[in-house]
């Protein structure tokens, strides 16, 4: 999933240390995305969210904490909750196990 991550955000060459943050993201994105499913292992079917909210994570780098920044007419924000768009899907996937 690493190298899938790494050609998403167009990181073909990178050194350990971007590796290694890449990978960090990555374990974290998995995690709690395991613990909004209940503890339950997130499926092949679900490592689409882990990588969508990992470049969600990696572009917020230095951002971290706000809710949105403008400089020079350019604004961004960003949602409180990486996996608000997904919350009906980990929903269905809890409640299918029970």
């Amino acid at each position: 999933m690493l190298e899938d991550l790494k050609l998403l955000l167009g990181l073909e060459d990178t050194d350990k240390k971007t590796e290694q943050q890449l990978q960090l993201i990555l374990n974290a994105t998995k995690q709690r995305l395991k613990f909004l499913l209940g503890g339950l292992e997130p499926p092949e079917e679900m490592e689409y969210i882990i990588l969508d909210v990992s470049v969600i994570r990696f572009n917020r780098i230095g951002s971290e904490g706000l809710s949105s920044h403008s400089v020079e007419g350019e604004s961004l924000s960003w949602s409180e909750n990486d996996f608000a768009g997904y919350t009906s899907i980990s929903e269905n996937i809890r409640t299918e196990t029970i």
